[in-house]
């Protein structure tokens, strides 16, 4: 490519990162109110809710029960965290696959959009025949998280796909900006919104499963307590079948806080990041 070439490529590539804004919110009320208020006025109306219903625990909370909880949380972490990074493996091929080849999208669109809408308890049969009877518990529960995230996450770069501009793709096919390097300068930028945005989806449905995930036993024709996995979905069960009252109102008070503190260090973070990626 010419020097001449190369700078009018520069000088386009430029002009079009002005087209983009930053519109995150900066009140330091907004924020405050995304990262700190939330999450606590979700958890003083659990335990108020929780006072009121059950009454007080039944005995003080202990260090060992504090450490248990956050060794509880830290296994489901770790489940969730495997489950999206393949997820987000699976759906970034997947979803620009759709958007390549119109009769592909036809045909598997449609199709995708069905299975998002079956129930995750509908596919229990076959994650109990592979990985139960191959005792890999843990295997089953990161299947189970994994389909729960992986659709949010292909519907949302899909939509990002689908919303780059036509200058922008027409500059590309100008310059012969092909395979990798289009997939890094034009279509990684582009849909980083989205993947954040499908990530935060994603997430929320896995905290939202990790009882079923994690409780197998009673997906198990005679199923016992030794099948189910350690963690906090697991301990939420178990605690409140055995009138645990105190340990079952720490694991909720714990999975709030670092789901709060999460969304502060990550994803507060990353959606303020991403406004950057973004066109006008």
């Amino acid at each position: 490519m010419s020097d001449h070439s190369a700078n009018t490529k520069n000088r386009h590539m430029q002009h079009s990162h002005h087209h983009m804004r930053i519109s995150y919110p900066k009140s330091w009320f907004q924020r405050l109110y995304s990262i700190i208020l939330v999450p606590l006025s979700i958890l003083v109306g659990v335990l108020a809710l929780y006072v009121y219903v059950i009454g007080f625990p039944g005995r003080p909370i202990s260090a060992a029960d504090v450490n248990t909880a956050l060794l509880a949380l830290s296994f489901t972490f770790i489940r969730l965290f495997i489950a999206y990074i393949l997820a987000l493996i699976v759906s970034m091929p997947l979803s620009i696959l759709i958007t390549k080849n119109k009769i592909v999208e036809r045909i598997f669109l449609p199709l995708f959009d069905i299975i998002q809408s079956i129930p995750v308890l509908a596919f229990f049969p076959v994650i109990i025949l592979v990985f139960v009877h191959s005792h890999f518990l843990n295997g089953a529960a990161i299947f189970i998280f994994f389909l729960s995230m992986v659709w949010n996450l292909v519907f949302s770069v899909v939509g990002g796909l689908r919303v780059i501009p036509n200058d922008i793709k027409q500059a590309a096919q100008v310059f012969h900006i092909k395979g990798w390097q289009n997939a890094r300068q034009i279509t990684l930028p582009s849909i980083v919104p989205y993947i954040v945005t499908g990530s935060l989806l994603a997430w929320a449905q896995g905290w939202n499963i990790i009882i079923v995930g994690e409780v197998l036993h009673t997906y198990i024709q005679g199923g016992t307590t030794d099948q189910d996995l350690f963690g906090i979905g697991s301990i939420l069960v178990h605690t409140s079948a055995s009138g645990q009252q105190e340990i079952f109102l720490l694991a909720i008070v714990v999975m709030i806080i670092f789901i709060g503190l999460l969304n502060l260090v990550v994803w507060q973070r990353l959606l303020q990041y991403s406004e950057k990626f973004k066109f006008e």
